[in-house]
């Protein structure tokens, strides 16, 4: 009987896509995927913030109690973390299993936990139906991986190390592997920026392949590194978006609108630079999507500085923050900087990041009504309520559609009635 698996993801989507490689080179391996009682749980752990540390020991210990026989194995970068400064010995786990060996995965569970499955020996590619993106009909492209820019706050360098790419031919060809099988393809990276930072091949030389070569029908990135959005990218986006392909969302993390904390989380870019680049999307289409991740409480973070913030996000053409308290990490320049330099307090952030929640739900709701009236190619999801779809606008907006399709996804074009 073949051994079964399941796995869970934390963190960021570059960890969701990597998780979605886990389960097809497992399933290739002869693996079943199990959501109940499972011989192997696999987390993709996050280390980003000690709120998302703390939540994957919280799941390691839950699963213990209510797997007690299952064999669990954690990877990725709270994995990396834990095994650099020596904080998993109380930890009830089986595999540990750093960044660095993350690839290798399928080969030292095999060997380290004594699971010998029944080998699939047909050769074939297979998409394997386990996560939320593949079953709406989307996947994830994981197209690099790492980060040069050490920022003072950030501890992702020190766990996934330089940059590495993956060349362009072959992230076509694998792209190309899932033509007719999925309507949209997300490329994701660590810091967009770094393409090709080891390869010599560039970013939008990628995007262009991706949009020339395949004839996936749509086509849509991850975060974007503020220093990835350059002349060359607004040449294409200007050439490339009326072509319909290109989903029109744009995740852009700024971390803070105040220059003096953008020089102390040495980001390398001021808030009017960052004004012109968002300005400069928005005159592209004037339905385009743009979010960002901003930090609360960083190290020397006054009163103005964070009334800075607030200001500048107000006036941006912005519509959704992703908002974080600061946390220090062992072995970042922040967790030496904080011995010298004041920290706001815990109430002081918590206030903040609810300020800054209540006006991106304020820009939120404000940039859906702006979409009532349009007409938009929809992509049809999996979720139904009553006689409407769920669907994704062409900037990804969350939309019900009334139609009587039963194909499991498909692109349709309709028009944006009302909002609620």
């Amino acid at each position: 009987m073949n051994k079964t698996f399941y796995s869970y993801s934390f963190g960021c989507r570059i960890n969701e896509a990597e998780k979605e490689e886990i389960d097809r080179q497992m399933c290739l391996k002869g693996y079943k995927f199990a959501k109940n009682k499972p011989d192997i749980f696999i987390i993709n752990s996050c280390a980003v913030t000690n709120k998302a540390e703390r939540e994957v020991r919280q799941l390691v210990y839950q699963t213990r109690r209510r797997l007690p026989k299952t064999k669990i194995v954690v990877t990725g970068c709270a994995a990396t973390y834990w095994q650099k400064n020596k904080l998993y010995q109380d930890l009830p786990i089986n595999l540990l299993i750093n960044n660095q060996n993350k690839e290798f995965i399928t080969k030292i569970i095999k060997n380290r936990l004594s699971y010998q499955p029944s080998l699939d020996r047909s050769g074939r590619e297979r998409v394997v139906g386990t996560s939320k993106f593949l079953d709406s009909g989307r996947i994830l492209i994981k197209i690099q991986d790492g980060c040069q820019r050490f920022c003072s706050y950030c501890i992702v360098p020190y766990l996934r190390g330089q940059p590495k790419s993956e060349r362009i031919k072959n992230l076509e060809l694998r792209i190309k592997n899932y033509e007719g099988k999925i309507n949209e393809v997300i490329l994701t990276a660590i810091n967009t920026e770094a393409f090709g930072y080891d390869t010599g091949e560039k970013f939008i030389d990628l995007l262009k392949t991706v949009i020339d070569k395949t004839n996936i029908p749509r086509v849509s990135l991850g975060s974007l590194h503020p220093w990835s959005i350059n002349n060359d990218f607004f040449h294409f986006y200007k050439e490339y978006l009326p072509k319909n392909r290109l989903v029109n969302f744009f995740h852009i993390p700024i971390q803070s609108g105040s220059n003096k904390v953008l020089n102390l989380m040495k980001r390398g870019y001021t808030k009017e630079e960052i004004m012109d680049k968002v300005q400069s999307i928005n005159r592209l289409n004037n339905f385009s999507f743009i979010a960002t991740d901003i930090i609360v409480g960083f190290l020397e973070e006054t009163n103005k500085d964070f009334e800075e913030t607030y200001n500048f996000l107000k006036e941006s053409p912005i519509s959704k923050f992703h908002i974080f308290r600061f946390s220090k990490r062992l072995n970042t320049a922040a967790y030496y900087m904080a011995k010298k330099l004041k920290e706001p307090t815990a109430s002081v952030k918590i206030k903040r990041a609810k300020a800054l929640g209540e006006l991106s739900l304020k820009k939120y709701y404000e940039f859906l009504q702006k979409n009532v009236g349009r007409t938009s190619f929809v992509l049809l999801l999996q979720k139904t309520f009553n006689d409407f779809r769920e669907g994704l606008l062409d900037n990804q907006l969350p939309i019900f559609v009334k139609t009587e399709s039963k194909q499991p996804t498909r692109l349709i074009e309709a028009k944006i009635v009302e909002f609620k």
